[in-house]
């Protein structure tokens, strides 16, 4: 299995990330930080950006689709586009980012769903007891 490289190992728009960091956390009505002000809070733009990222393929992964380093720079700032634009507190249930945003998290995981789906569940294969706090496995019969 061939390792492909996610966005977020190899370039991440963090002037706009940290821009709409910084403005969540002073935004003062509909907003979830809202409720309670503790110590520690942590921007919701930061940890969407970072998910997604993590879950969407680099175009450097992909050299049959993208072979030039101009092709993949392009797509590059593309997904960067539809990640300035998820990142943004207003978009939170904007359907069509969401969309956009979802169908790449799709296109980067289909052969990894398409692997799994060839195998057996995990219930075929082991049946679970619960045994205190440890879950313990045991052989089906």
């Amino acid at each position: 299995m061939e390792y492909k490289k996610k966005l977020i190992e190899v370039a991440l728009p963090l002037d706009a990330i940290n821009a709409e960091s910084a403005r969540e956390k002073s935004i003062r009505h509909g907003h979830p930080s809202t409720l309670h002000l503790w110590w520690a809070r942590r921007p919701l733009a930061a940890a969407r950006a970072v998910i997604w990222a993590s879950l969407v393929d680099d175009p450097s992964s992909h050299p049959e689709e993208f072979p030039t380093e101009e092709l993949q720079n392009k797509e590059r700032q593309r997904l960067f586009d539809i990640l300035e634009r998820l990142v943004k507190w207003e978009n939170s249930n904007n359907p069509d980012v969401l969309e956009e945003a979802k169908a790449e998290i799709l296109k980067s995981t289909t052969a990894i769903r398409r692997r799994c789906s060839t195998r057996l569940p995990a219930a075929a294969r082991f049946r679970w007891k619960p045994r205190g706090l440890a879950l313990r496995r045991t052989p089906a019969t």
